[in-house]
């Protein structure tokens, strides 16, 4: 017998994933518009509902945010033109995060943006070599882990200078002269960007508590304490970030990310005293605009990539102070 109704849009098995704490993530979808079909996902009907004749510039992503109070659910959805067996379609990649946790997200929205549009940077370059676009969604994985560790460990808004440096009795001891002044006026150099990283997270976390006392409430929303007995990987994005050494004391410094980042970085060693830092922000975003906005295929891609990492290496040098 012939069903009536329209045609039920092919969509694939779902994947879960399982991130360690507590991830506000419901679920995170890939669809695309089917000249035929319509909407590949039914949550597409909201997120691509007016946009198969969207016009805009090579290469544009544009960001949509829905608060679906009958669902219970908040959509941050990313639209984008991609190119699917040779045709292009207009595509949304959509996280999906329960209502409750509007005031949560929201502070860590440009941050979670930001690494959705890298991710579509990728996908860009996956579909124009014909590989299985779903495959991309494994990509959004960090960024549940990021906002399973912000619900835990982020910075409080309110901060008491008791719990920072400033009030230590034995500051002179703790610190050789002039680390402090070194550490807090590269950390403002660096648009309030900085990795504190060290084998004592009581040591770490209160470095980090005394550079977000220099930063905004809402910056300090974006910023994430060490923790304890595990090692937060470094996220691109976040204003201030405490990272552990490794058991034999060593920390490899992620230099891909932190040229993701969009701002320069000051890095702090609290084991050693030592401040690093980045180029000033002019030269940071003139090295990164060529991977973010001119890459088009994997070559192109790659051969930038090395290029600026080679620069970003020479260039993460010790700051001295003038």
């Amino acid at each position: 017998n012939m069903s009536s109704g329209p045609p039920q849009s092919p969509t694939v098995a779902k994947t879960e994933v399982t991130v360690e704490g507590e991830c506000p993530i419901f679920a995170a979808t890939f669809a695309y518009w089917d000249n035929i079909l319509g909407p590949r996902v039914s949550m597409a009907n909201h997120t691509l509902n007016g946009e198969i004749l969207r016009s805009t510039e090579c290469g544009a992503v544009d960001v949509k945010f829905f608060v679906l109070a009958e669902k219970g659910v908040i959509i941050i959805s990313l639209i984008f033109d991609g190119e699917l067996k040779g045709d292009k379609n207009t595509c949304a990649l959509s996280i999906i995060l329960p209502q409750t946790e509007l005031a949560f997200y929201l502070p860590l929205h440009t941050v979670c943006v930001d690494r959705l549009k890298h991710i579509i940077r990728k996908g860009r370059i996956w579909m124009q070599k014909g590989y299985n676009i779903i495959s991309v969604l494994s990509e959004i994985v960090p960024i549940m882990e990021l906002l399973s560790s912000m619900k835990t460990h982020s910075v409080q808004e309110d901060l008491d200078i008791k719990d920072t440096i400033l009030n230590d009795d034995d500051i002179g001891d703790s610190y050789h002269e002039d680390f402090l002044h070194k550490a807090v006026s590269s950390h403002l150099q660096t648009c309030g960007c900085s990795m504190v990283v060290g084998s004592n997270p009581d040591k770490v976390n209160k470095v980090v508590l005394t550079l977000c006392l220099f930063l905004t409430p809402a910056e300090r929303k974006c910023s994430r304490f060490c923790k304890a007995d595990s090692t937060f990987k470094y996220d691109t994005g976040l204003f201030v970030q405490g990272l552990l050494k490794d058991s034999v004391g060593s920390f490899v410094l992620p230099f891909r990310q932190v040229l993701y980042s969009p701002y320069p970085t000051t890095h702090i060693d609290v084991d050693i005293n030592t401040v690093k830092q980045m180029p000033p922000c002019y030269e940071h975003t003139h090295i990164q605009r060529p991977i973010l906005h001119q890459c088009t295929g994997a070559r192109c891609a790659h051969e930038l990539l090395t290029l600026t990492l080679m620069t970003c290496l020479s260039a993460f040098k010790k700051w001295e102070r003038n």
